[in-house]
């Protein structure tokens, strides 16, 4: 028997909620694993481990939210609390060896491409094994050729979000990157959904599969899941906002440095002018008058210098004359 499916129970609420949420965690993922590549100060296992957890916490969040408007008609729904777990643990390892592949490596395009179909593995990982944890009165099954394109739109967009976050810097670079990964975790949740389709049981009588699997509704089941990685998502969160250099970038560092009055020294040239030239970087003062007569040998006066073997010679038939 065909089972009604229903995606959308309270309208675009949960489509809205879930791609927040997947932006939020790619945003601050991102920005933790480019921290790391950025300074070589920091603390990298630290920042890495932090990044692949916070980008895992968002894959999953974001499907288990996107899960609170999934309904079949007529069939309560539970889910394996084992197999849910996994899912998230599966997110973390998958997008952390992607992750530490870059930090360890740099981000080159080998890398980075790794990086990307590691992450979009991620998502379809975690989408299907949290389907697999339904516990309903039936089974379901899937459309392969809406698998494939799920699995194309994850593997591409989010090798996407992880070239743009690694290749450019500052604001719009990392919003870009969150708002990429955003549609390749939702855009992945969703066509893959479409590809659902149930096949119910001889025994659909309310009361008895009410005894099988309880009265529970998806929201009250998910929502206490949910709150530690949202909890965890918070944290980061407050982790970012105060750490300056995650807030602004690598290339940002230099107009933070001027609004604090940072004085920045100039590098000095690799073949400095010779002495005596008007484009000395040293204290210099020129003599206007020659300048204005045109006088191509043109006379400068240094401070702290000794005077040249030439100039001495001048100084002492001047002061000759004057006696």
């Amino acid at each position: 028997m065909q089972g009604t499916v229903e995606g959308f129970e309270f309208g675009a609420v949960t489509p809205a909620a879930s791609y927040l949420v997947a932006c939020l965690g790619s945003a601050l993922g991102l920005r933790c694993v480019v921290r790391s590549l950025n300074n070589r100060q920091s603390w990298k296992p630290g920042w890495l481990a932090l990044g692949a957890a916070t980008i895992g916490c968002g894959i999953w969040t974001m499907h288990f939210v996107a899960m609170v408007g999934f309904r079949i008609q007529g069939i309560p729904i539970d889910y394996d609390s084992r197999l849910t777990s996994l899912s998230l643990v599966l997110a973390i390892a998958m997008v952390g060896l992607g992750v530490f592949a870059v930090g360890y490596r740099g981000a080159t395009p080998v890398t980075l491409t790794a990086a990307g179909i590691l992450t979009g593995l991620a998502v379809v990982a975690t989408h299907y094994t949290g389907m697999a944890a339904i516990e309903l009165n039936g089974s379901l099954d899937h459309d392969s050729l809406m698998v494939s394109a799920s699995v194309l739109l994850a593997v591409t967009a989010a090798t996407a979000a992880v070239w743009t976050a690694a290749s450019y810097r500052g604001f719009p670079a990392a919003l870009g990157a969150a708002l990429l990964m955003g549609v390749a975790l939702t855009g992945t949740h969703y066509t893959a959904m479409a590809a659902v389709e149930v096949h119910l049981r001889g025994a659909t009588d309310a009361s008895y599969v009410s005894g099988l699997y309880g009265n529970s509704s998806p929201a009250s089941i998910l929502l206490p899941m949910l709150i530690g990685p949202v909890v965890f998502l918070i944290l980061a969160g407050v982790v970012v906002m105060f750490d300056p250099q995650l807030m602004l970038g690598d290339g940002d560092r230099s107009r933070s440095s001027r609004r604090r009055g940072t004085v920045v020294v100039p590098e000095r040239p690799a073949h400095p002018p010779r002495t005596g030239s008007l484009f000395d970087p040293r204290d210099q003062r020129v003599d206007v008058r020659d300048q204005r007569a045109g006088v191509p040998d043109q006379r400068v006066a240094v401070r702290g210098r000794q005077p040249a073997p030439g100039d001495q010679r001048a100084g002492r038939h001047t002061s000759s004359r004057g006696r």
